[in-house]
């Protein structure tokens, strides 16, 4: 357990008024802790939020050995303070150390220090409808060294920041760019670890689907280019004759924690549910065919984003008549359900924080 040093703000903030957006407004504390080889995790902190002094040479900025989390905090209706499967996160951040040569840490500290900076920040959650606290843990490398190689010193930081509804105007579906150029990851990559690599890698498309009007980039896979990935911030799911179906888990895209929610729920409800891979060709015939019923991602910002449109090449393919489908619907109420302690948590999902 660990032994968690706090030290509070002498300046408060103002909390915000009006429109809170995401991401550009912070808490008053952060979490730190160290790593040094040889001595390990190390001197864990609650201090102010304030910026960082790293040196220009700091490895992280020159070869990319870093990697991140996000979940939310919610203020439940009886005031108490909730998490959502913070392990799963805590267990994703040491597949990702893995592959990226970052310690491990062991996942009761990692929830720990979650629940400790948002405890000492819980006045920061927001409480109207779709808000929340959106809680941004990340590890970076800190050695000053110019070689390639492996850091011998990192620091694990957690952000807070009060987040507005990612729907202000209601679930509305989205339109879709299926990218049929570039590529972000392939098995035996990084596809399915958190770093900022696999970000920076879909800008470019992601700028190219903007300029056309779309929200987000479906990504292929690396090889062949016709099986179905990930959108760039979500998993991705179809309802194809009244089958779930959503890409398997191969290596190259993020083993989401809300798509791994809403695998167990369809299953409850005896939805039939299958991952596998799922080519473009299946999609465009499915919708040829009035078997593409229902399209949506899955993540942790949006919960669930109904897709009401996919553009391939030259094909666009309208889902849903361009509305949110059913399935989409009682998903997004159930886990939104659940989360904020209005639907029965039967999966001991919801973690109070205390």
């Amino acid at each position: 357990m660990l032994d968690i040093k706090i030290t509070r703000t002498t300046s408060p903030k103002a909390k915000p008024e009006g429109p809170l957006g995401f991401g550009r407004i912070f808490t008053d504390h952060m979490f730190i802790m160290d790593y040094t080889k040889g001595k390990g995790w190390h001197d864990p902190r609650i201090v102010s939020y304030q910026d960082l002094v790293l040196s220009p040479a700091a490895m992280v900025f020159h070869y990319g050995q870093e990697m991140f989390e996000g979940l939310k905090a919610y203020k439940g209706d009886d005031g108490k303070s909730y998490l959502f499967r913070p392990d799963m996160n805590g267990k994703r951040t040491n597949d990702t150390n893995k592959r990226l040569c970052i310690p491990e840490l062991p996942v009761d500290d990692f929830v720990q220090a979650v629940k400790a900076v948002v405890k000492e920040d819980e006045d920061w959650i927001p409480t109207e409808p779709g808000t929340s606290l959106y809680v941004r843990p990340f590890i970076i490398a800190t050695e000053p060294f110019l070689g390639v190689d492996v850091s011998e010193t990192f620091m694990f930081i957690i952000i807070l920041s009060p987040s507005g509804a990612y729907y202000e105007e209601g679930l509305a579906p989205v339109g879709i760019w299926i990218e049929d150029d570039y590529v972000r990851a392939v098995r035996g990559g990084m596809g399915f670890a958190k770093t900022g690599g696999n970000y920076a890698a879909s800008l470019a498309a992601q700028v190219k689907a903007h300029d056309d009007g779309y929200s987000q980039v479906l990504w292929l896979d690396g090889v062949e280019r016709k099986y179905i990935e990930e959108v760039g911030a979500m998993n991705i799911f179809f309802k194809i004759d009244g089958t779930v179906v959503t890409p398997m888990l191969s290596g190259s895209i993020l083993p989401g924690i809300t798509r791994d929610s809403v695998l167990t729920l369809c299953r409850e409800w005896g939805i039939p549910t299958e991952e596998r891979k799922i080519s473009v060709e299946e999609l465009l015939e499915a919708q040829k065919n009035g078997k593409l019923e229902e399209v949506f991602g899955t993540g942790t910002a949006a919960v669930i984003s109904p897709v009401g449109k996919l553009r391939y090449k030259d094909e666009v393919m309208t889902i849903s008549g361009g509305e949110i489908g059913p399935l989409s619907q009682k998903i997004y109420d159930t886990v939104t359900g659940i989360q904020l302690g209005k639907i029965e948590d039967k999966h001991g999902w919801r973690v109070e924080v205390k």
